[in-house]
């Protein structure tokens, strides 16, 4: 009996060699793999790396550049607010002035009236603040009172007066001991050279007395328009404006003129006001100028005209700061 037949053995598919080679060569490949992967992690964290330090870079270059603008625009900033400052002044004052132009004459002189009454009230003490008794005397204090103050020549003339009592004492005055006397009141050898020139002129026109005609008044030596308006209207009770500092800027602030010549201010104000008020109206002024209106900073938040002001504003207008800012003459109360 024949043995049974030992099949034969399968022929292996190359299909089946690939398979097998594969697993057995997995670990390798595996390992292989993970190692490639590594070497390229390597590579981009080594790329990304420079990278970061860049964006780093830029970033602290655009902080530097950051400050450097914000230091450049600080004075511009600066040159920034300063023009606008400018333009709001030059604004204010254009405001004024524009309203000159533009307000009916009828009520202009309706408002300058109205105003001149308030301060009426308010300074109902108002005076010349130069102490005299006499015309000569307040035609040489006046004289001695340009680029000074009130004050300071009402502490010059006592001992002034009493020395010379007469034109004829100024005509023949000994120049170095008259300028000693006045050195104090500034300019004292132009005003010495316009006392001793008003006392000869006096002596030798007008018998030794101050003469009571602005015509006159303005012949003489240390005399324009602004000393003989005050001569006449405090010691003769002619009326008169007198322009000074005081008047010619309020009446510019108030809107009353755009006039910057004292003779045309002079002649716009006389045209306002009823010729009798012409000396108080100039005093009240200059009162209101010296305590509230003042040049560089006035008391707007405090003062009795602020509702007819065309310039209010150019100061505080907090009441409280405002009224801080009012000042008062010797005696003469608010």
């Amino acid at each position: 009996m024949s043995s049974p037949a030992t099949p034969a053995s399968r022929p292996t598919s190359p299909l089946t060699r690939s398979a097998r080679s594969a697993r057995t060569a997995s670990p390798a490949a595996a390992s292989a793999g993970t190692a490639i992967a590594g070497t390229a992690a390597t590579k981009t964290a080594s790329r990304k790396a420079p990278a970061k330090k860049a964006t780093a870079k830029k970033v602290t270059a655009k902080k530097v550049t950051a400050k450097k603008a914000t230091a450049k625009q600080a004075p511009a900033k600066k040159a920034t607010a300063k023009k606008a400052t400018a333009r709001t002044a030059s604004a204010r004052s254009a405001g004024a002035g524009a309203l000159v132009a533009a307000e009916p004459r009828t009520a202009l002189v309706r408002r300058a009236r109205r105003m001149d009454r308030i301060l009426a009230d308010t300074y109902p003490q108002a005076h010349c603040e130069l102490d005299f008794t006499t015309p000569l005397e307040l035609t040489v204090a006046t004289i001695l009172s340009a680029q000074s103050t009130d004050v300071r020549v009402n502490l010059t003339t006592p001992a002034l007066f009493a020395r010379y009592p007469d034109a004829a004492a100024y005509a023949g005055a000994d120049r170095g001991e008259l300028e000693e006397m006045i050195h104090s009141t500034g300019f004292y050898r132009n005003k010495t050279t316009s006392l001793i020139g008003l006392g000869q002129a006096l002596c030798d026109r007008f018998g030794g007395q101050v003469p009571g005609r602005l015509e006159d008044l303005v012949t003489l030596p240390g005399v324009g328009r602004k000393t003989a308006n005050v001569i006449l209207g405090n010691a003769f009770g002619v009326p008169g404006i007198t322009v000074d500092t005081h008047v010619g800027r309020l009446s510019r602030r108030f809107g009353w003129t755009d006039e910057t010549d004292p003779e045309r201010v002079e002649q716009v104000l006389m045209g306002l006001f009823v010729r009798r008020d012409w000396t108080m109206v100039s005093h009240r002024v200059i009162f209101h100028g010296r305590r509230c209106c003042h040049a560089k900073k006035p008391a707007c938040g405090a003062c009795p005209l602020a509702a007819l002001c065309p310039s209010y504003g150019e100061g505080p207008t907090d009441p409280v700061v405002a009224a801080k800012l009012i000042t008062y003459g010797p005696g003469a109360g608010p």
